[in-house]
């Protein structure tokens, strides 16, 4: 991961610094394509970038999208005129300039994945994208501002006109270590407090963390891990309100219990 990393960086890096010395024209950056297997981070890292510039961020979800109105909106004239989800993504985020996540291109519905393609091109396109045409808006709108980031679990269904406005960074699965060191510092104390419980209340020997992460093989991704912790902070929880203690330590004796 430490190469992702350099990448975005340097991607901020005259971002930041545009924004330190309040540079009046734009600086039309690449727009980030994150490409990778599920669960390796690709929506993380989206939201990072736009913590680091200090900017809203809003995620368009395109899995089953069918038509490329949902994109630009109903026209007033229609029973069902509404702002297409551009629109209503700006609104949600109240600025201009926020940072979209356009989340898994790749889920297109194949019948409406041309018309789609045709949308993103003037979304990606800093030559277009400063008068985006809402159909329901009716009125050129200026999208020059936003930071667009795209991903999806792989590239084979996107046009090359589309691809030719993302830079692609390819996410590589996590190693064993890296989904250890995540899932005892992040994944595990997420848990935890979100169930209402504290680290007095539930403790995981270090000796398992490997069996935990690897309950059934290797799997590229997190998710399937955040599943199993999920798991094991649900029934400690299930065994304190039910009066069967308020500690539990899981350990060598104790863990198919947990992964159950």
């Amino acid at each position: 991961m430490g190469k992702i990393k350099e990448r975005v960086i340097e991607y901020l890096s005259i971002l930041l610094l545009q924004k330190a010395k309040n540079v009046d024209k734009l600086f039309h950056a690449p727009n980030l394509f994150f490409v990778g297997l599920a669960g390796t981070g690709k929506t993380t890292f989206a939201k990072s970038v736009a913590e680091s510039l200090g900017r809203k961020f809003v995620r368009i979800p395109f899995g089953g999208l069918s038509s490329a109105l949902d994109l630009r909106g109903q026209s007033k004239i229609s029973p069902e005129a509404e702002p297409g989800m551009i629109m209503r993504a700006i609104r949600r985020a109240g600025v201009r300039n926020p940072v979209i996540l356009l989340d898994e291109l790749d889920r297109i519905t194949p019948e409406s994945r041309a018309a789609i393609m045709g949308v993103l091109i003037e979304l990606l396109d800093p030559g277009q994208n400063a008068n985006f045409a809402d159909y329901f808006i009716d009125y050129p709108f200026d999208l020059s501002q936003v930071l667009f980031i795209a991903t999806a679990n792989n590239t084979n269904s996107i046009s090359t006109a589309v691809m030719d406005r993302l830079e692609v960074i390819q996410m590589p699965s996590y190693t064993d270590e890296e989904k250890i060191n995540i899932a005892k510092n992040y994944v595990f104390p997420k848990y935890v407090t979100e169930a209402g419980l504290t680290a007095d209340n539930i403790k995981i020997e270090d000796s398992l963390w490997e069996k935990i992460t690897r309950p059934l093989g290797f799997d590229a991704g997190i998710r399937s891990l955040e599943r199993t912790i999920e798991g094991i902070v649900r029934k400690v929880a299930y065994k304190i309100v039910s009066a069967q203690g308020q500690t539990f330590t899981i350990n060598e004796s104790n863990i198919k219990e947990y992964l159950s």
